[in-house]
């Protein structure tokens, strides 16, 4: 709509200045008085018509905000001219776009967030379920071994939904990017130390051959403990592949153009359609007979990625399967 009450006010400040022009002249001499009437008039005409394509512009530009605003499919179109105008649509072009991928964004973590909450809802219900079933045998069993066994089974499931909620914390908080990375050097043999040190009884309990190579002097600039957490996670899942009387080799490749530790095991490693979804939330394979929630792996991605490494899994050419996590320098 053209702004009439603008317009106006211009040239009422206009009409002003010409009269007074025009009576300076006439004052000066009549012949003046006529130039300066006629200068004015023409250059009242040429600033009309300038002042109402501008405002017209400003006009346009109003609606297409407005119907971008109440239209969420409308876009804000930006023609091709100079001015000061035309960076004024260039800008409020680029806001638009940018406040629509926002809105995209916010609906995306919305989303997220709804199917978090179900998949949570999900895997806590079958510990629980399990949980209570177990404790009303306990109560009805007077067996004092038979109460010692269902006791375990009662911790061991408790263990499981406090790691399973531990780690869905730490999910969201790195989703929501409230972790701060400590960027330091680490010592890869140090930190691989560290990692076979938490899983010592395991491994012995198990009879699981490790082999590690790792040259000394090598380092990594990364948060030294979620790094060793995503490290933990994933040697979890090579013990588990590997099961009893099994191996697993560690080997570190250090080179001027990056730092790789890769983790290999001896198990059945990984099926086809596994491979593209192993690093997704609780994924846990077609074929899985393991206990675990599919949520470690994801963990883990999330932690090396967010310091601006790579992991990658495949199965490895002598059989099983290895994992790869690289640091570009």
């Amino acid at each position: 709509m053209f702004r009439n009450r603008e317009v106006s006010r211009a040239a009422a400040c206009f009409t002003v200045i010409t009269v007074i022009s025009a009576a300076a002249g006439f004052w000066i001499h009549p012949a003046a008085g006529i130039a300066a009437l006629i200068s004015d008039a023409a250059f009242w005409a040429a600033f009309f018509v300038f002042t109402r394509d501008r405002y017209k512009k400003i006009a346009d530009i109003s609606e297409q905000i407005d119907l971008v605003l109440h239209n969420e499919d409308a876009v804000f179109i930006s023609e091709q001219e100079e001015g000061e105008l035309a960076v004024l649509k260039s800008e409020i072009r680029k806001m638009t776009f940018r406040i629509r991928e926002q809105n995209e964004a916010l609906k995306k973590e919305k989303k997220n967030l709804a199917d978090s909450l179900a998949d949570i809802a999900h895997q806590l219900r079958t510990p629980l379920t399990s949980a209570n079933m177990t404790l009303s045998l306990l109560k009805s069993n007077p067996d004092p071994t038979e109460q010692r066994v269902l006791l375990r089974e009662t911790e061991r499931l408790f263990t499981q939904m406090d790691w399973l909620l531990t780690s869905l914390l730490k999910l969201s908080r790195l989703d929501a990017g409230v972790v701060v990375f400590q960027k330091e050097q680490i010592a890869v043999d140090e930190l691989i130390n560290s990692v076979i040190q938490m899983f010592q009884i395991t491994l012995e309990l198990h009879n699981i051959s490790l082999s590690v190579e790792i040259p000394k002097g090598v380092i990594l600039q990364a948060d030294f403990r979620w790094l060793s957490e995503a490290v933990q996670n994933i040697l979890k899942n090579c013990m588990e592949s590997a099961g009893d009387d099994g191996k697993i080799e560690i080997v570190c490749v250090d080179n001027p153009l990056y730092t790789e530790i890769t983790i290999h095991d001896n198990g059945r490693g990984f099926q086809k359609e596994d491979l593209a979804n192993l690093f997704n939330r609780f994924y846990r394979g077609k074929n899985t007979d393991t206990a675990g929630y599919g949520i470690g792996l994801a963990l883990s991605k999330t932690i090396i990625v967010r310091q601006g490494g790579i992991v990658t899994a495949k199965n490895h050419p002598k059989g099983g399967a290895v994992f790869a996590i690289r640091f570009s320098k």
